[in-house]
């Protein structure tokens, strides 16, 4: 599957952003999601994983309370919604796909993962 993030951009501390993922095929009980980031000098990190339908969702603990991974009506659809941005969000964002069909879990390591989309930028910054 091909993954295209989409949605970054530059917004102020305190702002909210929605980030887009958009699969080539149908992700709904196929593969489980994950969103990384990856800062300026810094290794890439984890953000937020769903499972294949959905039903369970995990963050890291830097994002918790503030961001929330979520699948579309689409079943080609995955975003990432984030409030109450701080400066230390500032990174390029990565969604990320693993066929996952038969486990319904989720995955916070990058190389659990086989699909990757390009990245989109997101600037935290007054």
């Amino acid at each position: 599957v091909q993954l295209q993030a989409s949605g970054g951009g530059l917004v102020q501390p305190g702002g909210s952003l929605r980030l887009s993922c958009a699969a080539s095929k149908t992700i709904y009980s196929r593969y489980s999601m994950g969103w990384f980031r990856q800062a300026p000098g810094k290794e890439r990190e984890f953000v937020a994983a769903i499972n294949l339908s959905g039903s369970v969702t995990y963050y890291s603990d830097s994002v918790k309370g503030r961001f929330t991974i979520s699948r579309g009506d689409a079943d080609t659809m995955v975003y990432l919604q984030m409030n109450s941005l701080k400066p230390e969000d500032t990174a390029v964002y990565y969604c990320a796909a693993r066929y996952s069909r038969g486990s319904n879990r989720y995955y916070s390591n990058s190389p659990d993962y086989g699909n990757w989309g390009q990245g989109t930028l997101v600037t935290v910054s007054s």
